[in-house]
């Protein structure tokens, strides 16, 4: 396996939003920032990373473009591991599964936090009329409007095909009706799940006034990952959309015997992982373009 420790100075570009991926990152030592539109006037730094966290695994994952510029902060130090070798790596590397879906299940939570925020504020947007271009209303929405203009060529509809697949159960799975809940907000959990047949929406304060509906998952997909990385708490409310939704429920003890026995399935998880994330950065991006166009107008 040919994996290579890679170091960066300050301000050193090690990816650039555009191009094809053709490895990912581990990054050991020191900090990065994630931009977009960075070799243009107007960058926008979406996140940090930190040691022990992944990036550019999302190109790898879903063959996707890159769709952001990382830039060392400081000198940087990585491990660089070849998308031809991602199989192998995790072989060798089996524990690291568990951060990767970690990592990405810290993504997923923090999209989502930004989504329902848009969506509370586009509701916002939608009921203003004469006040929704004073200067403090202006204040509110600004961030989401430099999220937009800095990211308006990026909303390109993530495709679900890759996810389709025939996986056969090899765990405990349950059936759920439509309207059934599977899990609840707040809840301790110690499992995540496999949508095998149906479809499932993601809820924050469901059953409330301000419930905001945040994912909606069909076959393939996983969601309720964040019961298997140490969460204290389930973050969201999974409601079965129709009837005969059936899921596989896969627990820490069943994750170690998937990465045993089934790299196609360790494969699918990551990649429906990814698909989420992606698909709520394009609904998120979407807000975004309506504030900005309704502020506008």
């Amino acid at each position: 396996m040919s994996l290579a420790e890679k170091v960066y100075k300050n301000g050193e570009e090690i990816i650039r939003e555009g191009d094809i991926g053709k490895s990912f990152f581990l990054l050991t030592e020191g900090k990065a920032g994630v931009y977009t539109n960075y070799e243009k006037n107007n960058p926008f730094r979406i996140a940090v990373i930190d040691p022990g966290e992944y990036f550019g695994e999302m190109a790898i994952l879903e063959a996707y473009p890159r769709s952001a510029s990382v830039i060392a902060i400081g000198n940087v130090h990585c491990i660089e591991i070849p998308a031809d070798d991602m199989t192998l790596f995790f072989e060798e590397n089996p524990e690291q599964i568990l951060e990767l879906i970690t990592h990405l299940s810290n993504r997923i939570q923090l999209m989502t936090d930004d989504y329902n925020e848009s969506q509370n504020l586009l509701k916002e947007v939608r009921a203003a009329d004469t006040n929704k271009k004073s200067d403090s209303f202006f204040s509110k929405i600004k961030k989401h409007i430099s999220i937009y203009q800095s990211n308006k060529n990026s909303l390109t509809e993530p495709s679900a095909d890759s996810l389709r697949a025939d996986i056969a159960d090899s765990g405990e799975t349950d059936t759920f009706q439509s309207g059934s809940v599977i899990f609840k907000e707040g809840e301790a959990g110690d499992c995540m799940y496999l949508l095998k047949n149906g479809s499932v929406s993601l809820y924050t304060n469901y059953g409330t006034v301000n419930s905001l509906k945040s994912a909606e998952l069909q076959a393939v997909s996983v969601f309720g990952e964040s019961g298997l990385t140490g969460a204290e708490s389930r973050s969201v409310t999974a409601i079965a959309d129709s009837d005969n939704t059936k899921v596989e429920i896969i627990t820490k003890e069943d994750l170690d015997e998937i990465i045993k026995e089934s790299p196609a399935k360790v494969n699918l998880i990551l990649r429906s992982l990814s698909y989420r994330l992606r698909r709520l950065n394009i609904d998120f991006l979407k807000n975004c373009k309506e504030i900005t166009d309704s502020y506008d107008k």
